[in-house]
């Protein structure tokens, strides 16, 4: 099912605002999915009234009589993605009598049914969180109490490998916030220069590099200037997704330090060698638990999060509803062979003795020895499916045996 270019942009837009919303908390490293928000917000728009519908409409970008066909269309593209596993959830009550044009607009089978007891509603909404997502994410984040009338929850589980893998080894970098740690560095050498570039943003310049998957589940890597916030860094990142930026391809680039972590040199050669990409990363996973309240401007929850007679939702019941609670909890791991956890082997060789250097080569030298950001998507349709900022890589240790 295709999902159109204004609803890709919305949930882009969406990932670029709640980055900057994030402020010093992103800092300290952080990933989020604004793909998975949405959907809910779109659907909630749809059965809300008054200012609520406004707001909801807002934080959406469409007009709220069209956010829950975006939903639908939206939930459709995503369920015929490689890779990516995807779900929507609805329980109520049983006292709670929803209408039937709203609920006919949900996903078929997405209704299940709250009993009233928080502990044995938690175990099941639990396990529907940890079975959508492979076991990746182990519960609801969001609470449930004797008087939750509706839960409205999604979940989404990108997996992919890299179409050439990484070289793992220990990497101690010699300078920035990692200087003197030894982590699990990540390198590879490509012949394809214009997997990285830099971009040119009004806060400043951001190297991109990209790291595409199998399935067409692709990962940017987003290294900015060191002055620049997480936001900035992002939120530049999603602007180069909807060519809002000018950047530079590698190919094209001059020598010299031409961007942040990026260095471009001609180094002499034993023989003929055609211009190589150089790219030392590091392995890192992230976990992050995020209160949306803590943010309601940007989800459009001001209104609908305030209790207050008749509610906010009649478009949903009768009963008066408003929002008590919105969270989400969201990972991200990045290692040698994509996303998902795996041992990886590296081989070196020694030479017989000092060649002769009577070429020359160019090389890109592209390194993110400091904190960085990165966006993971669908190739395709530029959807971005998850974001983050890394502060904490993976240390490296020897009695694991992974060199």
């Amino acid at each position: 099912m295709p999902v159109t270019k204004a609803t890709i942009r919305t949930v882009n837009e969406l990932t670029a605002r709640w980055a900057q919303a994030s402020g010093p908390a992103a800092a300290g490293g952080t990933v989020f999915s604004a793909a998975g928000v949405w959907p809910l917000l779109a659907f909630l728009a749809d059965g809300a009234g008054g200012p609520a519908r406004a707001e909801l409409a807002d934080a959406v970008g469409l007009p709220a009589d069209d956010a829950a066909g975006a939903a639908r269309e939206l939930l459709g593209a995503m369920g015929e993605m490689r890779g990516l596993d995807s779900a929507l959830g609805l329980w109520t009550k049983r006292t709670l009598e929803l209408r039937e044009g709203w609920r006919a607009g949900l996903p078929a089978a997405a209704h299940g049914v709250l009993t009233g007891d928080p502990a044995a509603d938690k175990g099941a909404l639990d396990a529907w969180a940890a079975k959508r997502t492979g076991g990746l994410i182990g519960e609801m984040p969001v609470p449930l109490t004797e008087d939750t009338e509706l839960v409205l929850a999604s979940a989404l589980a990108l997996r992919t490998k890299w179409l050439r893998p990484f070289h793992e080894w220990p990497w101690m970098p010699e300078t920035g916030p990692w200087r003197g740690r030894e982590l699990v560095g990540l390198r590879r050498e490509s012949a394809l220069l214009d997997r990285v570039g830099v971009a040119d943003t009004p806060a400043g310049q951001v190297t991109e590099l990209k790291v595409l998957g199998d399935n067409a589940a692709d990962v940017h890597l987003l290294l900015g200037e060191e002055r620049m916030t997480p936001g900035q860094v992002l939120g530049a990142g999603v602007d180069v997704l909807a060519g809002g930026c000018p950047v530079v391809p590698g190919s094209r680039l001059p020598y010299g330090d031409v961007g942040p972590g990026l260095r471009v040199v001609k180094e002499r050669a034993a023989t003929p060698e055609p211009p190589t990409l150089d790219v030392r990363t590091v392995a890192y996973e992230v976990r992050s638990s995020h209160d949306l309240l803590d943010h309601h401007p940007v989800f459009g929850l001001t209104t609908a999060m305030l209790e207050q007679p008749p509610g906010h939702f009649p478009g949903i019941g009768g009963f008066p509803l408003y929002i008590e609670g919105a969270r989400q909890s969201a990972m991200a791991r990045f290692d040698a062979r994509g996303f998902e956890a795996a041992a990886v082997t590296a081989f070196g060789a020694a030479g017989a003795g000092p060649p002769q250097l009577r070429w020359t080569t160019t090389t890109i030298e592209a390194t993110f020895d400091r904190p960085f950001g990165f966006l993971a998507l669908h190739r395709h349709s530029r959807l971005v499916l998850a974001a983050g900022w890394v502060t904490d890589p993976e240390p490296y240790r020897e009695d694991e045996g992974n060199y």
